[in-house]
């Protein structure tokens, strides 16, 4: 404390040295004559007053660093925010929550107030603004508002006691799988009366069993006669066929029916391309559906070794039944002819001939070429040979190989044949036995079920079983065992050939028909019909062409 007092009276005495430097010499020394009138004194020299300000204004600078060096170092030594962190309970510590307190405290005496702003007063509003207001709002339906639906209703707005029916109703009914036509128009709100003719008018036109599932049948009811009745049909119309349109009409209370036969162009869609790294691939990026790729796959699967006779370089011709219809529909058939070719000529023709649809080659023959046939989906898990058997615990021939497969999982035929026995067979648990041509015969062991029985001819790839783990077996799998004159061999190292061969007149029609379909030119089918003048549509207004009709089950 005494350091600044100290402080304050050099300040002092400063500010006093100041005031009285401001003076000339002579008025300072002689404070009691009479000092010159205002005028002489402003006729003074300028610069000699500056001259006489400036050393007293530097020691007056000087003074006051000092002052405010020494307040600092005082300050310092004060310490008013120390670290509450070190020194916990001395009289520092405390010195420094007392200063967070106060700061605190002051911090709290100027807190705003949040109370809430004054807001522009709510528009004054009548009943008939409200109204106008209400019918161009959109409120959520959730909360129960009915604006969006419709306009608000209007101080003259009389209420109906019943709403009037709309004239006609245009529907669209759908024949689902296992559903009767009549059943389906039923369903759809035609009466019985007019459900069962309409039957009767279809059925004289095309059998039932021809309609697709799936059909959509366009249907239109009109007025009711009275209250409570069945809404009579004005139209009905759907395509019965690809090629052939029925249209039911209501004409002075009877119903009538018309045939609409559209033209149709049954030229098949030819599509080429290089296999590259993906056959199947290539094929879809070209075009060609899903299912096509895949039958043509599986039909030169049959012929040749997928994986080593197909270079990337190799071009693949699809062909497949296709058809347009002038109404500008288009229906992808079944795979008609497969091709592969390499630097330009033919390797492998393939083309379906008969009524088995059996795919044979350009020469005639009809050959199926594979190595192991799988009797169900999935890896080996033990071959043919020498093993430890994981029950019995001791070494012993397996006598064939282990499939992995789940629980129930159908079992195929890996060739035609018959069976020799179906039923228990020892550790072999439930099992089926085939005798196939050239002495041959097949095993099929621990099957949960059988799905044929002794004595019955099969076809290969036919079920004759499901997977299963019967018999001494420590899971769901499939053990394979194949016999050439009752010693069992090695089923990898059998190679299953099935032939048929063409001759005389249906060899030579089969080659005509060759030829001719290899003259399609590719993506010649997928051009659109040129419209006859009979199958011109008017032009339509943009208002018919919503489609408002609704769509039932």
């Amino acid at each position: 404390m005494d350091n600044a007092r100290d402080m304050a009276a050099e300040f002092a005495e400063a500010s006093t040295d100041l005031a009285v430097d401001k003076l000339p010499p002579e008025k300072a020394d002689a404070p009691d004559e009479k000092k010159p009138g205002m005028l002489e004194q402003v006729e003074e020299p300028v610069g000699q007053i500056r001259s006489q300000i400036s050393p007293t204004a530097s020691k007056l600078g000087k003074a006051h660093g000092k002052w405010r060096e020494k307040a600092s170092h005082q300050l310092e030594k004060i310490d008013i925010a120390p670290d509450l962190a070190q020194d916990i309970g001395s009289g520092r510590w405390f010195r420094g929550l007392g200063t967070m307190l106060g700061l605190g405290a002051l911090s709290l005496a100027f807190w705003p107030d949040f109370a809430p702003l004054e807001a522009r007063p709510a528009m004054q509003i009548d009943a008939a603004s409200r109204d106008e207001f209400r019918s161009h709002m959109i409120m959520p339906l959730a909360l129960g508002a009915d604006s969006g639906r419709q306009m608000g209703a209007g101080p003259q707005v009389i209420p109906l006691e019943s709403a009037p029916e709309r004239p006609q109703i245009e529907l669209v009914a759908t024949l689902r799988r296992g559903d009767s036509f009549d059943n389906m128009l039923r369903r759809a709100g035609v009466g019985s009366s007019d459900a069962e003719r309409i039957s009767e008018l279809v059925a004289a036109e095309i059998p039932f069993e021809d309609i697709e599932t799936g059909t959509k049948i366009d249907v239109v009811l009109g007025r009711r006669p009275e209250v409570g009745a069945a809404r009579p049909l004005d139209e009905l119309s759907f395509r019965a066929r690809f090629d052939l349109e029925l249209n039911i009409l209501r004409d002075g209370g009877n119903l009538s029916l018309t045939r609409n036969v559209i033209r149709v162009d049954d030229t098949p869609l030819r599509i080429r391309g290089t296999v590259g790294s993906s056959l199947y691939r290539s094929a879809r990026a070209a075009g060609a559906p899903a299912s096509s790729v895949q039958a043509f796959i599986k039909a030169m699967d049959g012929h040749l070794n997928m994986n080593r006779a197909i270079r990337a370089s190799d071009e693949f011709d699809i062909i497949l039944a296709y058809r347009r219809a002038a109404t500008g529909e288009r229906q992808a058939g079944q795979l008609l002819y497969a091709g592969i070719e390499r630097n330009g000529k033919p390797r492998t023709q393939l083309m379906r001939w008969g009524k088995d649809g059996i795919f044979y080659e350009a020469s005639g023959v009809g050959e199926e070429r594979n190595g192991l046939v799988a009797p169900v989906p999935g890896r080996i898990t033990s071959s043919f040979g020498m093993r430890r058997h994981p029950i019995l615990g001791y070494r012993r021939m397996h006598s064939g190989m282990d499939f992995r497969a789940r629980h129930g999982t159908p079992i195929v035929a890996v060739t035609n044949g018959r069976v020799t026995s179906a039923g228990r067979s020892g550790g072999c648990g439930i099992a089926v036995r085939l005798r196939h041509e050239n002495n041959l015969s097949t095993r099929y062991c621990h099957m949960s079920r059988l799905a044929v029985r002794s004595g019955q001819n099969v076809r290969k790839g036919q079920v004759i079983g499901y997977v299963g783990s019967t018999g001494l077996s420590t899971g769901p799998h499939l053990h394979y065992e194949m016999y050439r004159g009752g010693k069992a061999i090695n089923p990898a190292s059998v190679r299953f050939v099935s032939r048929a061969q063409l001759d005389g007149r249906e060899l030579l029609d089969f080659r005509a028909k060759l030829a001719e379909i290899k003259e399609v030119e590719p993506g010649a089918a997928l051009e659109d019909l040129e419209r006859r003048p009979s199958e011109e549509e008017g032009p339509k207004r943009e208002i018919e062409r919503l489609d408002l009709r609704r769509e039932v089950g």
